[in-house]
């Protein structure tokens, strides 16, 4: 394959975020290419003379239908009432309008390095003491917690490790509570301290948070000398702490999802399916820059340079708008096949695999798989990764139409919801489900309830009977 057949195979399955930086470095690297709305308006001449018209693009045959040649699928087109890539540019900002004021723009907050940083300053007086304080700083982590040995530090240093642990006493002081600790079981109790709650009783917890976990009561209750109701008042205390304070820092901002595809109802009852145009990027070839530069060209090399940057450009044009168009085609497919579960919701989700889809649109499984990689769809009933569309089928116990393993897991989910007097043991849940016509072993139950991470019928029994 030629490395532009490579290319446009990567174009598939990037997401939109990979395809934009993609785009982004192709528009630093290839002087023909812009984003589209950057061009002036040409001032048309007063001679009317149209010798020095803009020449058509014509990118290289083997590129178009780059994807196509390469899993053997058709030609791919659509007719969606106009080009899937022709969406209004964003307006630009006009030198009339007001940019914000400093009030309205954000700050950036410290970090918590530069928390801690700071109250070293203020609360260390000592130079040993404030360096060992910034070595500690420098070694907790994300989540405020140092390695549970350091002794090298001492060595490092040249001081005891008595003064590196009376340093660290000092710094698990700083805020926020739980800071600087070695494992879980400090950071609660430095929290507790905090806040004067760190008794005997639960100093004795925080050593026994396995049984915690299991909600071992009949244990817990021997080894802290309490009654039920004091321990439950103990158990909801540990869980009012934050197991991970440092994470209160450093928060990086998380990128919302952009969809890929938009799904609305119309009056009908049809669908409209069309490309989210904030998710792809729109580029032109700067023709009028190229006649302009091929013109003035020095010799053969600069010649070929010019017409080779002029061929990649229209490439690049070409699989954008092969890309969107693979996109709407696997997409409107999808939702053709899937359309009870966006008008009735997940439990009616039907078995679909990718060589359906592919099938049905003449194009190869292969293709299929890396449009419906990191690509998502805005719908009525909420965003969805392609991929989720595409799930197993299990068997009808009346011979009909298998089901869904998202639906089956939806059953199951609803059914353990629905517990009342009686705990649904995973054996129970299959004479259930076979009732409602779905044939599953227990097994598969079982697989699927940890899916969903929903406990065992011996721990929900459990959970209602301690009831913390």
């Amino acid at each position: 394959m030629t490395p532009q057949l490579q290319q446009a195979i990567k174009l598939l399955q990037f997401s939109h975020v990979e395809l934009n930086e993609f785009v982004e470095s192709e528009l630093e690297q290839n002087p023909l290419l812009e984003r589209d709305g950057e061009q002036e308006p040409e001032t048309p001449r007063e001679d009317g003379d149209a010798s020095h018209a803009e020449p058509e693009l014509e990118p290289p045959d083997d590129v178009g239908e780059a994807v196509q040649a390469v899993d053997g699928e058709g030609d791919g087109s659509l007719d969606f009432g106009g080009d899937p890539l022709a969406w209004s540019a964003t307006r630009p900002r006009s030198a009339t309008e007001e940019l914000p004021g400093l009030d309205q723009t954000l700050s950036r907050a410290p970090t918590l390095h530069e928390h801690l940083e700071a109250q070293l300053a203020m609360g260390l007086a000592d130079p040993i003491d404030r360096i060992i304080g910034q070595n500690l700083i420098a070694m907790v982590d994300e989540a405020g917690y140092l390695p549970d040995d350091f002794s090298a530090l001492a060595e490092r240093l040249g001081c005891s490790g008595a003064r590196v642990d009376a340093t660290l006493a000092k710094l698990q002081g700083f805020d926020p509570p739980g800071i600087f600790a070695r494992n879980l079981s400090e950071c609660l109790a430095l929290q507790l301290r905090d806040r004067n709650r760190l008794d005997a009783a639960m100093r004795i917890m925080l050593d026994h948070l396995p049984l915690v976990a299991g909600r071992d009561a009949a244990a817990l209750m021997r080894l802290c000398a309490v009654d039920a109701k004091h321990l439950a008042g103990m158990v909801a205390e540990v869980r009012s702490l934050n197991p991970k304070p440092g994470l209160a820092f450093d928060a990086a901002i998380a990128s919302p999802i952009v969809p890929d595809v938009l799904l609305r109802a119309q009056s009908n009852g049809d669908w409209i399916i069309e490309l989210n145009g904030e998710a792809l990027p729109r580029v032109l070839v700067n023709d009028r820059y190229f006649t302009t530069i091929n013109r003035g060209a020095r010799g053969k090399a600069e010649r070929d340079y010019i017409v080779e940057r002029h061929q990649q450009a229209g490439w690049l044009v070409k699989a954008l708008h092969q890309r969107a168009t693979t996109i709407l085609k696997v997409s409107r497919e999808i939702v053709r096949q899937q359309d009870a579960f966006f008008r009735h919701g997940v439990q009616h989700l039907k078995p679909l695999v990718l060589r359906d889809i592919a099938a049905e649109i003449g194009m190869h499984e292969s293709t299929v798989s890396r449009v419906t990689s990191n690509k998502y769809l805005q719908s009525p009933r909420g965003m969805f990764e392609l991929k989720y569309f595409f799930t197993a089928s299990v068997a009808s116990a009346s011979g009909g139409d298998a089901l869904s393993a998202e639906t089956v897991r939806f059953r199951i989910k609803s059914l353990i919801d629905g517990e009342q007097d009686e705990i649904l043991s995973d054996d129970r849940i299959v004479e259930l489900l076979y009732g409602q016509g779905i044939a599953i072993a227990r097994r598969t139950v079982a697989k699927y309830r940890e899916l969903l991470h929903i406990p065992s019928s011996v721990q929900r029994r459990r959970d209602r009977t301690l009831s913390f």
